[in-house]
């Protein structure tokens, strides 16, 4: 049960790393959130908001209720991302790659439930 936890956590944490480091230094990032319309200010907030989530899922000492308000915000990250990637018509593979990674997120919730049952 431990592996399965710190798999789904660590390919989560892994992700929301690299999405947070290309929203502040990819420039094919900064211009595809600009294509969004979305203001500057804002991908650097998420950049920010993803390496804070990164802390409180790999840190186990966090408390859960804190833990569920990371997960509640990723997931909302996924969901928006889904949503934004379909109404923008962005190619199938990126909303794939969302869904798979929105699941993984599930995973982690679920077995650090099992976890600390």
């Amino acid at each position: 049960m431990k592996t399965i936890y710190w798999i789904s956590t660590l390919l989560t944490a892994v992700y929301l790393t690299w999405s947070a480091y290309s929203y502040l230094f990819s420039q094919a990032m900064i211009e595809g959130l600009k294509k969004f319309g979305f203001p500057n200010f804002f991908r650097i907030e998420l950049a920010v908001l993803k390496f804070i989530a990164v802390v409180i899922l790999l840190i186990p000492q966090v408390p859960l209720q804190v833990k569920d308000w990371a997960y509640a915000g990723v997931g909302c990250f996924y969901l928006t991302a889904i949503i934004g990637h379909w109404a923008h018509k962005d190619p199938w593979v990126i909303n794939l790659l969302n869904v798979f990674l929105f699941v993984v997120l599930v995973v982690s919730n679920i077995y650090l439930r099992k976890l600390n049952a």
